[in-house]
């Protein structure tokens, strides 16, 4: 069975504000749920390994609900493996799931941009969706050129950020960052679905775009 590695993240506060934080769970759900179904299999890496924070913690979900009562895949989520117990070769495809957690752990973690360069070098795909995408910042192609750079991207927008207030909470704007490593920064207006696909980097704005990046990778998977 073919595998793709989803990156969660393992910060689970809001800089100095003492709220909860962590990877946010329909991000991860809903692309899962359409890859799961297409008879992929998913493994999970954070970047401190073990049981990652979970927000957006919401069963009237119903493909939340799934995913949380599936016993098998709520054992791999409390348990992601270390980024050093992963073999890129191993994977399709690379999905980096967002949660404001990721701002402060995914875009400097060498080993799963490391990961990443490698998924993507190896012919696979590289995914995110929200602020996941501030774990594409960092990879480089063999070429020394961002992965990034000069293709059309989408992420969490100034905007949204914010719409939620937290503008001024994380360490960095990711629209910013995106469009500082070269890329083409792609949005819609805020909550709006926005999915981009652009030689095998897939990614998404927000929460609404989290099953159109999960579709956007399997039709990519197809090819």
């Amino acid at each position: 069975m073919d595998k793709i590695l989803f990156v969660v993240t393992s910060h689970d506060k809001k800089g100095d504000t003492g709220e909860p934080t962590g990877y946010f769970l329909a991000e991860v759900t809903h692309p899962w749920d359409v890859l799961v179904n297409a008879g992929y299999e998913i493994d999970f890496v954070s970047p401190k390994g073990g049981n990652a924070p979970v927000d957006g913690f919401d069963l009237t979900d119903a493909v939340n609900k799934k995913f949380w009562e599936n016993t098998k895949y709520h054992d791999k989520i409390t348990h992601t493996m270390k980024p050093s117990e992963v073999n890129p070769a191993d994977y399709k495809a690379i999905f980096y799931a967002g949660g404001q957690g990721t701002m402060w752990d995914f875009a400097d973690n060498e080993e799963l941009a490391k990961i990443g360069q490698q998924i993507y070098e190896n012919g696979g795909i590289v995914s995110a969706v929200c602020h996941g995408p501030s774990g594409l910042l960092n990879i480089k192609l063999k070429n020394g050129d961002y992965l990034i750079k000069d293709k059309k991207i989408c992420s969490f927008t100034n905007a949204e950020e914010v719409a939620v207030g937290t503008e001024k909470v994380v360490p960095y704007l990711l629209e910013d960052a995106i469009v500082g490593r070269g890329a083409i920064f792609m949005r819609r207006a805020p909550w709006g679905d926005c999915t981009v696909s652009d030689n095998r980097v897939i990614t998404g704005q927000n929460p609404q775009s989290a099953h159109s990046v999960g579709e956007a990778v399997l039709a990519e998977l197809k090819k």
